[in-house]
């Protein structure tokens, strides 16, 4: 019998992302699943009911009910987690771990869980890392924020009333969504650096055409990313920084350390330091902000510097979000799919690192 694949609206406020699109609704239609959504699914990502349809599912209300495998963008409700089959498949960013209600649903159920987050790093793995292919779309969102914030052009332009310098734009983080700001401010025209305390970035942030920050402080880490710096490490790392920020005019925050508040990079007094009219975008606010000063999910103004702390930047490009992040969910359930029916090869690290509770509490 044919594997039911479910796909439900999303509720979480502010997503406007889908787990399914129409592409890779025909293609898990290919492998042999039968596919059921509940109507709407895609209208926050502009994908419309009837291409759905025309992909090969099926809409109805009650699209989870006898769902062997259910996508999702956010982690489905505790009351919807309980009411799946027992033993069904979860295949999104799931965060199991971050809230104890959601961790016993699943465990309640049965259900067994593949958080996508928890994927390893591999090459192989690159093709389904949704924490990269939506860093990309807030990276690309956070500039274009901050230059609609900023009170200056970012190019230079010449023009009847005189030469207009470039704004100078600092990207802190030089991970998926910083490389990506990088890149876009350079677009814009704008005198870019990139600041990451692993050195190994250099390289990344010059290939893009900007300058890398070198503060002397490194915390290199494992799997690609940093390690959190020492009190010594940090006291000289603000030091330095604080005296370069007086001539920064826009920074975009993005800097994060896995599974930890995001590191507090720019104090209240490096932003008492910088010019009015300056602008601070802070991508890393959904866990706390790399500036001190970040409110999450407000704009705030203080001393004349403009500190912005957008929240579901991914959401604010749904529909590119939506298909990358499907494609790397499709790819992943691909794993999953053998003739049809889902079939879980333990030996490949891929499902084996990536599923929760983790192999030996799941046996």
């Amino acid at each position: 019998m044919a594997v039911i694949v479910g796909v439900a609206r999303e509720t979480a406020s502010g997503e406007r992302r889908v787990a399914l699109t129409p592409e890779t609704c025909k293609k898990l239609v290919a492998a042999g699943a039968s596919v059921r959504i509940q109507p709407g699914i895609g209208d926050g990502a502009h994908f419309p009911d009837q291409a759905y349809a025309d992909a090969g599912a099926e809409l109805r209300e009650d699209a989870l009910a006898e769902a062997d495998a259910v996508l999702c963008v956010q982690p489905p409700a505790t009351p919807v987690l309980a009411g799946l089959k027992p033993g069904a498949v979860l295949v999104g960013s799931l965060q199991p771990q971050a809230d104890e209600g959601r961790a016993a649903a699943l465990r309640d159920r049965g259900l067994l869980a593949f958080p996508l987050e928890r994927l390893p790093r591999t090459t192989r793995a690159q093709a389904m890392d949704v924490l990269s292919s939506q860093a990309g779309m807030a990276g690309y969102k956070a500039v274009l924020i901050a230059a609609q914030l900023a009170p200056r052009f970012f190019p230079m332009l010449t023009t009847a009333a005189g030469t207009i310098r470039p704004s100078k734009v600092l990207i802190v983080g030089a991970g998926v969504a910083g490389l990506q700001a990088i890149a876009t401010a350079k677009r814009l025209g704008a005198q870019v650096e990139g600041f990451d305390v692993r050195p190994e970035t250099r390289e990344q942030i010059e290939s893009l055409g900007g300058k890398f920050l070198d503060l002397g402080v490194s915390a290199a880490g494992e799997g690609g990313y940093a390690r959190a710096l020492t009190d010594e490490e940090r006291a000289e790392q603000q030091r330095r920084l604080a005296e370069h920020l007086k001539n920064i005019d826009v920074i975009v925050c993005t800097a994060a350390v896995p599974g930890r508040p995001a590191p507090k990079i720019i104090s209240a007094a490096m932003v008492a330091g910088m010019k009015p009219g300056s602008v601070i975008v802070d991508l890393a606010a959904e866990t706390g902000g790399n500036c001190e000063l970040t409110r999450p999910g407000a704009t705030v103004v203080v001393g004349g510097v403009t500190i912005a702390g957008p929240l579901d930047l991914a959401s604010m490009g749904a529909q590119h979000a939506s298909e990358m992040y499907a494609r790397n969910v499709y790819n992943f359930v691909s794993l999953l799919l053998k003739d049809g029916a889902l079939a879980f090869d333990w030996d490949d690290e891929l499902l084996a690192k990536t599923v929760w509770p983790e192999r030996a509490a799941a046996s």
